[in-house]
């Protein structure tokens, strides 16, 4: 199973390319007490990935496995040491400001909310920031309250929504501007059986009626297989799946998806190990 790579060969247009991408940190060994010693981490090793208009993907992998670098690179905050990293065909980091206006960001741990002002106020800070035209933020206004039903809570604090609703803002607010791509790490952590689903079925619904193109990072693995049509498998910075959800299966021997993807995750760890 190690390396097996499944495709689609439609016609697509390209949203995210790395083309050979490896990124890699120096890290301090312990111990040196009259001179300093480093050690190379390699986060990503030649990873080729490209995500087309339109796609929702799925990108898995244990803690390490390079996934919060990934989404680095794709926002311009880093760069990587090697091979080349695109969005919308255009280098992130040279094009920041462009791309971002076409990019939607939401991380699960961290919020845009401003925690002690009612949740309003940080869609009119947005709107301001991003020079959103009265009429058009109205419009989608409209339409993302319906959506994530945030008419109940626009006038509460920040710090006094539960996670769930704090969790459907955010992702409101990471789509007011009208972005064709939105980067979604871990966003059912810590969301209650409930919740995950509408938030979910909100996803789905972005992505196949407004075309948006989505990325998203969770270790719970039923959750990516509710959302995506296509699974990512990321181990120690490099891709070790690349297809659908049911080739993995067939693949694959009989059993629960959870433990048939720890069972690829053991089979990938090193023999010294």
């Amino acid at each position: 199973m190690q390396g097996m790579v499944v495709r689609d060969t439609r016609a697509w247009d390209s949203v995210i390319e790395l083309q050979d991408v490896s990124k890699y940190f120096r890290r301090l060994k312990r111990g040196g007490l009259f001179h300093r010693e480093y050690e190379q981490i390699h986060a990503l090793s030649h990873v080729d990935l490209t995500v087309e208009k339109g796609e929702f993907v799925a990108y898995a992998g244990p803690n390490g496995a390079g996934k919060s670098t990934t989404f680095k690179l794709l926002c311009g905050m880093l760069a990587p040491n090697e091979g080349a990293a695109r969005l919308f065909g255009t280098d992130p980091i040279k094009n920041r400001i462009p791309v971002m206006r076409r990019t939607g960001v939401l991380f699960g741990n961290r919020s845009e909310l401003w925690w002690d002002q009612p949740v309003r106020a940080s869609f009119d800070w947005k709107r301001v920031v991003w020079d959103i035209p009265r009429a058009d933020y109205d419009a989608r206004m409209a339409r993302l309250t319906a959506e994530f039903r945030l008419d109940g809570f626009m006038d509460a604090f920040a710090r006094e929504l539960s996670l769930g609703q704090r969790m459907r803002a955010n992702l409101a607010l990471a789509l007011l501007h009208g972005p064709e791509l939105v980067l979604l790490d871990e966003p059912t952590l810590g969301l209650d059986v409930l919740a995950k689903r509408e938030l979910i079925q909100s996803l789905k619904r972005v992505n196949r009626e407004d075309g948006v193109t989505l990325l998203v990072t969770s270790h719970d693995m039923d959750d990516l297989r509710d959302m995506a049509q296509r699974l990512v498998l990321l181990h120690e910075g490099r891709v070790r799946y690349d297809g659908s959800f049911d080739g993995l299966l067939a693949h694959a021997d009989k059993g629960d998806f959870e433990a048939i993807i720890a069972r690829m995750y053991e089979a990938w760890q090193p023999e010294e190990a």
